[in-house]
């Protein structure tokens, strides 16, 4: 498989495939998501449902010149309700992939976890996955967990290795590296995601984490910055050459993406990992150029599943 080099690598890749999903869109009041669909709508590989309050759809849709007839309009002015009924439409077969809106990342994803008429996978974890195109890295960089688990354990960690590797070999790398990072190269007590990240490396050497090299902790320099092993060093087999980072925590993870976003010119696609069917997740102030990535993302993980 031809390795995809760029987001917009894979939004060619799934334009070329000439698969059209369809994606319920919740609250859909949201310019940036409007302007993201209206491209991936009008590119041919996406039929959108826009869930919410009709009236102000329809004034975003003329104010950012798109054209109303490109979309199904469900007037669902409540936010719970419009959530509801976007996971409905996937949990039923009428939608391929649920989006989240202008409506918060909580109540999103409350529906999607809920028991019976969610989308959660039986005994899942759901996590996140981020991938970055950074103008300033040679290469897509894979992140966790930006979205859903604050605080992760070791058994969540793992599953957030598992899920960025199956992305990572989405995108054509065979083997990819892992950097579990820190803000110290050593195991050290005091702080106890070191110890976590000692045992996800001895549980990949065995093998009960597949497909992927793993080492940590590192901090962000020996992840991805190869001259630093010399200045540091430390021999490691990521070697400065990352392919994904796994964070100790939300809050690591979600403000290093929000500052690669706003000071690097940093753009991404992101994905809600443990679910039936594709469900994106971004941050309201992402821009539209993220989520039409974040689109032709879950259009591929779709195709895939």
């Amino acid at each position: 498989m031809e390795e995809i080099k760029s987001l917009g690598q894979l939004a060619e890749q799934v334009k070329a495939s000439g698969t059209k999903t369809r994606i319920a869109v919740a609250a859909a009041e949201d310019a940036h998501t409007l302007d993201a669909l209206g491209r991936a709508v009008k590119e041919g590989f996406v039929r959108a449902s826009l869930i919410g309050d009709k009236r102000r759809i329809e004034e975003l849709c003329a104010k950012e010149n798109l054209c109303q007839g490109d979309f199904e309009i469900i007037d669902r002015p409540d936010e719970t309700a419009a959530v509801n009924m976007a996971v409905q439409m996937v949990k039923t077969g009428n939608a391929d992939a649920v989006m989240k809106g202008l409506v918060s990342t909580d109540k999103f994803l409350k529906a999607v976890i809920h028991k019976e008429k969610g989308l959660l996978l039986p005994k899942a974890v759901m996590s996140h996955v981020c991938v970055l195109e950074i103008p300033a890295y040679r290469k897509l960089l894979f992140i966790s967990d930006t979205a859903v688990l604050p605080f992760p354990d070791l058994d969540q960690k793992a599953a957030m290795i598992n899920y960025c590797v199956n992305v990572a070999r989405g995108f054509g790398i065979e083997k990819p590296r892992v950097a579990l990072v820190s803000a110290t190269d050593k195991v050290i007590g005091a702080i106890p995601n070191t110890l976590e990240y000692a045992l996800l490396a001895k549980m990949a050497e065995r093998g009960q984490i597949k497909n992927c090299v793993i080492d940590g902790p590192l901090d962000i320099f020996l992840a991805c910055d190869p001259s630093s092993l010399a200045v540091k060093g430390v021999d490691t087999p990521i070697a400065g050459n990352a392919d994904i980072l796994i964070f100790p925590n939300l809050e690591c993870s979600n403000s290093f993406y929000k500052g690669l976003m706003l000071f690097a010119d940093g753009e991404l696609a992101g994905l809600i990992q443990g679910t039936q069917k594709p469900v994106i997740v971004m941050s309201r102030s992402e821009s539209a150029l993220s989520k039409y990535y974040s689109i032709a993302l879950a259009c591929k993980m779709g195709m895939e599943k």
